[in-house]
């Protein structure tokens, strides 16, 4: 197991705070559907997301064989055309495995939130990475802005209730840090996979490499 699936693991803290907010989501039976109805949001995101993951990789794929013939004709003002292209979508596809890692994860926290009710450790992070994810997808996903600001609208929601029932505050700059550490893993594991699933760009540089 990697350590980056490691880290799904809730905190086991139990602090009184913590025993209020499991209190406060067992005597509020409604919270739980809408956790689920958010999870299963999130997982039709997932899934828009891998769609759009196989068209980018079958985009790379043909402008890649363009790449490589306008570099065994020596056309080197088309070739860079196609390499500069060819970096772009490259760029998207790294955005767009950040962004489902991402999800991946806090979904999983959350599914872990409507069996044990630890509201105080998933919540503000979950939110945190939807905020910054559909930051992140302006460029490549703009469609996919509105479908999360609803999760996250509907999440901060169901956060300010539970933390008015529980006398508690979710916001704290633990929360932000683990939203940026959740981010951040996800990218590193997004540019491992992109390293291991696409060849270097082809250019005047390595043309022996294509031309055999």
């Amino acid at each position: 197991m990697s350590k980056f699936e490691k880290n799904w693991k809730p905190q086991q803290n139990q602090s009184s705070f913590g025993q209020k907010t499991k209190e406060a989501v067992r005597g509020q039976q409604p919270m739980r559907p809408q956790i689920q109805k958010a999870t299963s949001q999130l997982q039709q995101e997932i899934t828009r997301l891998n769609r759009s993951m196989d068209r980018l990789k079958q985009r790379e794929q043909a402008i890649f064989k363009k790449t490589v013939t306008a570099v065994q004709q020596h056309d080197e003002q088309t070739s860079k055309a196609y390499s500069n292209e060819l970096a772009e979508v490259r760029k998207m596809a790294k955005i767009v495995t950040q962004s489902k890692l991402a999800l991946e994860q806090i979904t999983t926290r959350l599914q872990t939130v409507t069996d044990i009710g630890d509201f105080t450790a998933t919540l503000a992070p979950a939110i945190g990475v939807i905020k910054n994810i559909r930051t992140t997808l302006g460029t490549a996903m703009p469609d996919a802005q509105s479908a999360l600001g609803d999760i996250g609208a509907s999440l901060t929601s169901l956060m300010t209730d539970v933390g008015g029932l529980s006398g508690g505050n979710f916001f704290t700059p633990e929360s932000s840090e683990e939203a940026d550490k959740i981010m951040a893993e996800a990218a590193a594991v997004a540019e491992k996979r992109m390293s291991d699933s696409f060849p270097e760009i082809p250019s005047a540089s390595n043309e022996s490499v294509y031309s055999s």
